[in-house]
This record gives structure tokens, sequence and C-alpha cells, in this order.
């Protein structure tokens, strides 16, 4: 984390660093909710499966070393830049979390996605629910970083008892804000994951 300036009466500093920390934990939410699959297929799926490559010299992410499309809403194409490293990319599929088969031709990979059964949803909903607990979890330890530096400012005369208060409302009022976004984003994905 990032060291936090909170002084009297100037609180423009520390909502810059309250910012900062929120927004990489929203990032990195949405890179969570990118990797799971809704209804149709997306690029964003692979593209950051690790392929050893090159006699084991090399991990690279797929996005690295080869194009990758989605021309419809059940399939992934993967066309590698080097035609040498096709086994590499095929095993690197075959052994993710995503349960698909490749098949080659020599040039492109596909990866045809079968249809989700009601259990498949399911089983997704609950990897949703558990990567926002997560988020949840590490905005919570922001809120508690931050509120603990007030308390010790505010411990320390620092700060007055007065600021020490409307930094703590603003704080929460801003970490309601963020929590409620996670939720939507949340939702917003569990209702793709779930039409059919």
């Amino acid at each position: 984390m990032n060291p936090i300036i909170l002084e009297e009466n100037n609180s423009t500093a520390f909502e810059k660093s309250l910012k900062t920390s929120l927004d990489q934990a929203i990032e990195h939410f949405k890179k969570e909710l990118a990797t799971i699959r809704s209804g149709r297929a997306h690029t964003s799926m692979v593209e950051n499966i690790k392929v050893v490559c090159y006699g084991g010299t090399s991990e690279l992410r797929l996005k690295e070393v080869a194009a990758l499309a989605a021309p419809d809403s059940n399939m992934i194409v993967i066309e590698p830049w080097d035609k040498s490293i096709i086994p590499d990319i095929e095993r690197a599929l075959s052994t993710s979390d995503l349960g698909l088969t490749p098949a080659n031709d020599g040039n492109i990979i596909r990866l045809q996605l079968p249809a989700m059964s009601a259990q498949r949803r399911e089983e997704l909903v609950k990897i949703l629910s558990k990567k926002l607990e997560d988020s949840r979890v590490a905005i919570r330890s922001i809120r508690k970083d931050f509120h603990n530096l007030i308390r010790e400012k505010e411990r320390d005369k620092k700060i007055s008892q007065d600021f020490s208060k409307r930094i703590t409302e603003k704080l929460q009022k801003t970490i309601d804000g963020i929590t409620q976004n996670l939720d939507d984003m949340a939702k917003k994905k569990e209702n793709d994951i779930k039409s059919v």
C-alpha cells in the first residue's frame, strides 16, 4: 500500500490514496469476472492462460503468442503466430480449468464450448460468489488500514476529533459505494450466467 498522507483539514491526499487502493481492488475484480464464462464465448476466458513453450524456456500468456477471436457464441479461435507451439498451446488449454478439448487443423486451434447445463451454471454462480466475497474482504482490509491510520493520527493529536469524525464518515460512505458497485457487477454477471 502506498504511504497515506493525512493532515488536518486537508483530505485530498487521503482521498487520492483511498481511490488508488480501491481502484486496484475493483480492477482485480473485473479481471476475475472476465474469467468466468457466461452464456457466450469470449476471448477473455483464455487470454491469460499460461503457455510453457520453446522447450520450457518461456512461460507466456496465450494472448502474447496468438491471435484470439470469438466468431460465434460457442467458439473461440486461437491462431498462433508461431505454428511450432501449437502442441504447447493445446497442452496449456487441456490442463486449464476450462474443461474443454482443443481441436487443431495445423494452423488454428478451435475451442467448441458446449451449451452449459443448469448444474454448470450453478457451479459458476458459486465461483462468482466466492470471487465477490474475496473482493469484499479486500475492500474491508483497505477500509481497516485507512481507519487505523485515522485513529492513530487522532490518538497522536495530529488531527482533531471533528476532522477524524468527518474523514471516517467519508471513508465509510466511499466504501459503501464501492461495495454496492461490486454487488452490481456481480449481479449483472450472474444474470449473464443464468440466461440461456
